[in-house]
This record gives C-alpha cells, sequence and structure tokens, in this order.
C-alpha cells in the first residue's frame, strides 16, 4: 500500500486546533506504510509546506486563521499532486463548504466530532486510516500511469425495461453524482434511489443543493417516499434506504436501522439488495467511485435477477474500489464515466434535455 511499492504513503495534516493536530498525526503512528511528512497551523502554512514535502495526501481542515482550507485548497492543488481530506464541522454550515470543497477538487472529507472531549478515536482513526490509504495508494496508481479500464460502447437502454435507477456511492462520488443529475432534464421517465457514504447532515445538505440545482426533484429519504418518475431519493446519513413494491405498479423507499451492524449506513448492499426482491430484472444499478466493497453483495443479488449492473471506470474514479469489486466480479455490462453516465441516462427521457 505504499507509494512506490517500497517508500510509505507521505501524510500532510493542515489544522488551527493543536489538539486536532496532535490527535490526527497520532493516529498514524503505527502505520508503517503511511509517514506524517509535515504539520500545518493554518493554509499559509500548508502551502508552503505543501510545496515543500509534496504529500501524497493532505487532510485539510476548513476553519483557519490567515487562510481558511477553501482558498488554501485551490493552492495546494496548484504545488502539488495531493489527495485532499477535508475535515469539516457536523453542522449546516459546515456540510455547505464541504460540499463545495468536493465540488473543487477535495477528494473526501471526515466531520470533525462536536466535542473534543467525546472524540471517539477508534472508530475514526480506523476511518481516516482506511481513507488516507486508498487516496494515497489511488493517486499512486494514476501518478505512474496505470491504464484505465477499457470503456465499453455505449449501451441502449430502453426506459420501458426498468422501473427504478439504484446509484451506490462513496467516495469522491458527490461530484459525480452532482454532474450526472443536473444533466437530466425533468422528463426522466424513471425514479432514482441514490445510497451514498455520507453522514446525516452532509446528506440533507446535499440533497437540497440538489434539488435547487437539477431539472428534476431531488429530496433526502425521510420517512416513505412513493417513487415517481423525474424524482431522485438519497438515503438519510445513518440509516438504509430500502425499496419495497406496493401492488402491481407502486414502489416505495423508505428509511430503516436494519441491519445496525452494517459497515456503512446507508448501505449500497442493502439497498441493491431491496431493489434486488422487490423488484427482479427491471432495476438498472449503477456503481459510483468509492473504497471498500458495498454494493458487491447487493450487485449479486441484482445479477441473480436479471437486472442491468453498470460500473463507473477505472481512469475516472478518485478510488476504484466499490466499481472495481463488481467489475471483477462479472457483474457488469458496461463500465463508464462520468460524462457518458450522463449520457446514457439522457438517452432514455422521451424529450430533449432542458425539456
Amino acid at each position: 500500500m505504499s507509494v512506490t511499492g517500497t517508500q510509505p504513503i507521505r501524510l500532510m495534516v493542515v489544522d488551527d486546533s493543536a489538539f486536532m493536530r496532535k490527535a490526527i498525526s497520532t493516529m498514524f503512528t503505527d502505520c508503517s506504510d503511511i509517514e506524517v511528512v509535515a504539520i500545518a497551523r493554518d493554509g499559509l502554512d500548508a502551502i508552503q509546506l505543501a510545496t515543500e514535502h509534496q504529500p501524497d495526501v493532505v487532510t485539510l481542515d476548513i476553519e483557519m486563521p490567515k487562510m481558511d482550507g477553501l482558498t488554501a485548497l485551490r493552492q495546494i492543488k496548484r504545488v502539488c499532486k495531493a489527495r485532499v481530506i477535508m475535515v469539516s464541522s457536523q453542522t449546516t454550515e459546515g456540510s455547505q463548504v464541504t460540499l463545495t470543497a468536493l465540488r473543487m477538487g477535495a477528494d473526501d472529507f471526515m466531520a470533525k466530532p462536536d466535542s473534543q472531549i467525546s472524540l471517539d478515536v477508534g472508530r475514526i482513526q480506523t476511518n481516516l486510516i482506511d481513507t488516507v490509504r486508498a487516496l494515497g495508494t489511488s493517486r499512486a496508481v494514476k501518478t505512474q500511469g496505470a491504464g484505465a479500464v477499457a470503456t465499453t460502447d455505449l449501451l441502449a437502454l430502453d426506459p420501458r425495461d426498468f422501473d427504478t435507477v439504484v446509484i451506490g456511492a462513496s467516495t469522491g462520488a458527490p461530484p459525480v453524482l452532482e454532474g450526472i443529475l443536473t444533466q437530466l432534464p425533468a422528463s426522466f421517465p424513471l425514479p432514482i434511489v441514490i445510497a451514498q457514504h455520507m453522514p446525516p447532515m452532509f446528506t440533507k445538505t446535499m440533497a437540497d443543493r440538489l434539488d435547487g440545482m437539477c431539472h428534476i426533484g431531488v429530496e433526502q429519504i425521510e420517512g416513505s417516499h412513493i417513487l415517481k418518475p423525474g424524482c431522485a431519493y438519497l438515503a438519510q446519513g445513518g440509516t438504509h434506504a430500502e425499496i419495497k413494491k406496493r401492488g402491481s405498479t407502486e414502489a416505495t423507499v423508505f428509511n430503516t436501522d436494519n441491519p445496525e451492524d452494517a459497515l456503512y449506513k446507508p448501505s449500497v448492499d442493502v439497498l441493491f439488495a431491496s431493489a434486488a426482491e422487490s423488484l427482479g430484472k427491471r432495476v438498472l444499478a449503477i456503481v459510483l467511485t468509492g473504497m471498500g466493497k458495498d454494493g458487491l453483495e447487493g450487485g449479486r443479488e441484482l445479477q441473480g435477477k436479471g437486472a442491468t449492473i453498470l460500473a463507473q471506470d477505472h481512469g475516472s474514479c478518485v478510488v476504484y474500489g466499490m466499481p472495481k469489486a463488481v467489475t471483477e466480479a462479472g457483474l457488469v455490462k458496461g463500465n463508464f464515466n462520468p460524462g457518458q453516465f450522463s449520457e446514457l441516462l439522457r438517452a432514455m427521457c422521451p424529450v430533449a434535455v432542458g425539456g
């Protein structure tokens, strides 16, 4: 899991809080494959140290004196090729700024706990180490010129063959989802249900933001919703989304806490499995960039019912984890970049974009 096969992933930690600088850097003490090469106290310091040390991954605080994280992000991306993880507060304002950072080129984020005293060190440490490893490794693969997975010719998808589109997404996917959904006209003939790995406040902010940008309607799943064409439903962070069929035609999506021990909430596996059980082959599933294998088991259930599964291609993924899992398992009918997904879905519409 190292950048060259022998050298560790080079990490820079940026935070104006001495407590957080110490807490984050200490998390990697026992990681032989990750080396903290620099620690910065503000954005100006970060730019200088990024230029000097050329880190592979940066954890970047958003609210800092002298220069904030968003301003620093632009400069850091200019002076080095590091992957950037934003460190964000779990507030409405914090989630809005985080989504802006992801649009600007940040690769992922970690949510600060509400209180330093309640810092869940074990959980955050595990998540952050895994993320740094995934981003550092994927950055190295692209730097070393590994070829992308060959993209399949665009498929002809007949909307009459499907009842619902389900999308699984994780690291690096929010800008991809935005790019795809903003290209769809209000006349898009199917409902879309999305499981994006993200905490509750962030999914709410993301849904509201997309709803204001898209021609289709976008809302966070709260309670139960009847699935309607031309609407996208985003799973609420901290819960799963399940689809159930009511009668011969109507389907609903709703929140559930089961399984409580799932690695991810929302879980792509839970969404995909419920779609397989309720809608069978009449599901179009898309797996976007993300670390891990969430969606693999649910994808197997979908394939067993005859559903169509597509995955993002290697070259356009921030982390080629989830798409790789379903692709190498032989579950997908094609690998596409975000622009091609937009083309595929728009081609299913009865009228031109913007109708």
